[in-house]
């Protein structure tokens, strides 16, 4: 069965026909071509498919496509500043070595987004928990927790 689902992504509005079965990673990627959401385990364990609906962190890959009708869907991609510039949390992610092979960092930009929009100053406890749906091999956390520290100190240094 297909069905018409209609969101704005990363600003534009979008109406593809899909089938009803498909997760919104698969649209995001096969459909619309937005590939910095990855797909890390399919089982919505690691969180290297994580965007923001409706400004929420989401598992791209268990989320059924037709539930994003009608939402505003924010991928890695969305995130640049106007001029092309990278956001603060991109730009602190490469300052502060919170990559290193890189198949996580949208996944982790994403969630970190998601936590410094509900929390501008956030400890490192709750940088931690807010990340601990992200799963990263290479780190061990410590970079990408600086990056997340660095990236809220940015963002609050920024004009409002």
């Amino acid at each position: 069965m297909r069905e018409e689902v209609a969101f704005r992504l990363n600003g534009h509005d979008v109406a593809v026909e899909v089938d009803v079965h498909r997760t919104l990673l698969d649209v995001l990627r096969d459909v619309l071509g937005e590939m910095g959401t990855k797909e890390g385990c399919g089982e919505g364990e690691c969180g290297a498919c994580t965007v923001l609906v409706d400004d929420a962190a989401v598992v791209s890959c268990l989320y059924p496509v037709c539930e994003a009708d009608g939402t505003s869907v924010t991928t890695v991609e969305g995130l640049f500043e106007p001029g092309g510039e990278l956001s603060p949390v991109q730009t602190a992610y490469l300052e502060f070595g919170g990559t290193q092979c890189g198949f996580c960092t949208p996944g982790m930009i994403m969630a970190s987004v998601a936590l410094l929009a509900e929390n501008p100053d956030p400890s490192e406890e709750e940088i931690r928990y807010a990340l601990t749906g992200n799963l990263c091999r290479c780190t061990g956390y410590v970079q990408i927790v600086e990056s997340v520290r660095a990236a809220a100190e940015l963002m609050m240094e920024r004009p409002a």
